[in-house]
């Protein structure tokens, strides 16, 4: 089978792996899309000492299983199933949990992988691949909702980039007032109607404390004590973004103010399916470039570049 590899920072195309092995309860996918996002990145750059097939953004063809010839989705956190947290929480924090393309389990960019049948969600005919792909991130935007009690709320979202401008979306489709801080005022143009984009937000001193939430969307750790001075007291700060690098926090703030700090990671897949399958949220124009398998490598390479957004790579 041919997929991209990753090992000790490098990264290359192998036709040499091995094809998923059928098992009781999973199900095979060809992936027919797949999109490179910023943990892929820092994969290739040696996070967490990843060796594999890197890739976890697809939509595919399920090749058995109880979806066999069903375009699907699938969450990535594979669970055991039986321990309390798969019971409660569908495996998102299982002790003995893998995920795809991450970690224990060989990810979407190559021509097959494998999931737990429970794991994946069926596509609706009238959803193109290039829009269905953007459904795990776009649920991880969505767990944000999940977690805060969306009633009026200011926010600020901090980063432009792929994840950002998803998280924008969500927010103001939750009614938040929200201003959108990055680099690339262009931008601005990809924001729903009411959101506005602001250059320079993280870069000064603020001069009011606006905002009754912040999400940090950046994935640099210089970001999270930039963002404290922009929340009211007794706002929430979120954090949507791993860093490869630890940050210096000076704490008395929040306690200070009392400043609520949520960590959030993987979210509800068939919420953000339903809403791009309403048409609630257009995903397309992050697309901004796309590859075949064959030139995996140069996909990575081309997402790698400063300013890039959604870069896909076709089954």
């Amino acid at each position: 089978m041919r997929g991209l590899w990753i090992e000790d920072g490098a990264v290359r195309l192998r036709d040499d792996l091995p094809a998923p092995e059928p098992t009781s309860g999973s199900t095979r996918v060809r992936v027919t899309c797949a999109g490179v996002c910023a943990t892929d990145l820092a994969l290739r750059r040696g996070y967490m000492g990843f060796t594999g097939v890197p890739g976890h953004e697809f939509v595919g063809i399920a090749i058995d299983g109880p979806r066999a010839g069903q375009r699907v989705v699938g969450d990535i956190n594979a669970g055991c199933g039986s321990c309390q947290s798969c019971r409660e929480e569908q495996g998102h924090h299982c002790p003995d949990r893998t995920v795809l393309g991450i970690m224990g389990r060989a990810g979407a960019f190559a021509e097959e992988l494998l999931l737990p049948d429970r794991n994946l969600i069926f596509v609706p005919d009238h959803v193109t691949d290039d829009v269905a792909v953007f459904t795990e991130p776009l649920a991880a935007a969505f767990e944000i909702v999940e977690q805060v009690p969306m009633t009026g709320q200011r926010a600020l979202v901090a980063g432009d980039g792929r994840l950002g401008l998803l998280i924008a979306k969500v927010l103001a489709l939750a009614g938040c007032e929200v201003t959108c801080a990055g680099r690339h005022p262009e931008r601005a143009a990809m924001l729903p109607n009411g959101a506005r984009h602001a250059t320079g937000v993280l870069e000064s001193a603020p001069t009011e404390r606006t905002y009754d939430l912040a999400v940090e969307a950046t994935g640099d750790p210089a970001a999270l004590p930039r963002l404290v001075g922009h929340v009211r007291p007794r706002g929430t700060i979120v954090l949507k973004t791993t860093a490869e690098r630890p940050t210096t926090l000076d704490l008395a703030p929040f306690v200070v103010d009392e400043i609520t700090v949520i960590g959030s990671r993987c979210g509800p897949f068939d919420r953000a399916i339903h809403a791009l399958a309403a048409g609630a949220i257009d995903p397309l124009p992050l697309v901004e470039a796309r590859y075949p398998l064959a030139d995996a490598v140069e996909a990575m390479d081309h997402a790698g570049r400063g300013g890039v957004l959604k870069v896909l790579v076709d089954g």
